[in-house]
């Protein structure tokens, strides 16, 4: 235990399946104990035949919620032992029926009595708990059905490598990086067009001194990322050239520049933000729902690319 008490929560898949191979192995000895000639893991298929109907091996895998190959596996194992047979399934001639054998409905008899004392075993063990594991086990299949630990370990990862983000104002010294950072991305996907040069070659003139800004993203001392507020009027703003270095992404950059740019606009007394984009740039566009941007009839745009107007009411 002491290896769990150091470990914590990291080693939960490995604890979970120490106390699962714990209960496999006392569920065997009670399964010698009633002269039930089956293996713990063979339970759930041999529940669901219990009922006497015949059902494919698609059927009993979907039902218990195991993979086909497992369901497969076990089937052999207890057509070996006598306790289960194939026949031939009417309704689709590709893949064969299982049922109980003889043998098999006389061990579902013997065990009606285990079925009962193991479920009153448990229950008097459930109230000598703090915690229901019988409940507890139903909340996490929902959590981990609803968020898979692998999106809660990503949305972590990129919890911690944002705080080592620093977002700051244009300084001259990044000018490169405005245009590098955005030339990237336009020309991977499209080509540049004059309102792209016009942006990229003088953000000082056509975005700062026209009443906008342009704002950076800093890890390591170096821009990682960048998007412009555009000055429409004195109430709009574009949210406009927005581009994150390939090394950087998946750290949830873009969602920190939106956020701190929505944030400005806010305080510059603005009451709407617009953007244009392209539906082929899915993780942007998913971006921008998640900023709370929503699909509008946009007016004509200076950009061929562009194929969508989203905007946000502040």
């Amino acid at each position: 235990m002491d290896f769990y008490q150091k470990t914590g929560k990291m080693a939960l898949g490995s604890r979970l399946r120490r106390l699962s191979e714990l209960l496999t192995d006392q569920a065997a000895e009670v399964y010698a104990l009633y002269e039930v000639e089956i293996q713990p893991k063979w339970f759930p298929v041999f529940y669901v035949l219990s009922a006497g109907d015949e059902k494919t091996i698609s059927q009993i895998a979907q039902e218990i919620g195991h993979s086909h190959p497992s369901v497969s596996t076990i089937v052999k194992e207890m057509e070996k032992g006598g306790v289960v047979a194939k026949g031939d399934n009417k309704s689709d001639k590709r893949e064969n029926s299982v049922k109980l054998t003889e043998k098999g409905f006389q061990i579902n008899e013997r065990i009606q009595a285990q079925y009962q004392d193991v479920e009153s075993a448990i229950e008097k063990a459930i109230l000598q708990t703090q915690s229901d594991i019988w409940n507890a086990i139903e909340d996490w299949e929902f959590l981990l059905g609803e968020k898979s630990l692998l999106k809660r370990v990503v949305d972590e990862k990129k919890l911690r490598e944002s705080r080592a983000v620093t977002i700051v104002e244009y300084q001259p010294e990044y000018k490169t990086a405005f245009k590098t950072l955005n030339e990237a991305w336009i020309t991977k996907y499209f080509k540049m067009e004059p309102s792209d040069y016009k942006y990229l070659d003088y953000p000082e003139e056509k975005i700062l001194e026209e009443g906008g800004q342009i704002i950076f993203a800093i890890a390591n001392g170096k821009a990682v990322g960048t998007c412009a507020l555009v000055k429409v009027d004195e109430q709009t703003f574009e949210l406009a050239k927005m581009g994150v270095a390939d090394e950087a992404k998946g750290k949830g950059i873009g969602y920190l520049l939106g956020m701190e740019a929505i944030k400005r606009a806010k305080e510059a007394g603005a009451k709407r933000i617009y953007l244009e984009s392209n539906t082929v740039l899915t993780p942007a566009i998913n971006l921008y729902h998640k900023l709370g941007f929503k699909k509008v009839a946009g007016k004509p745009s200076p950009y061929q690319r562009s194929n969508i107007c989203m905007e946000i009411v502040l």
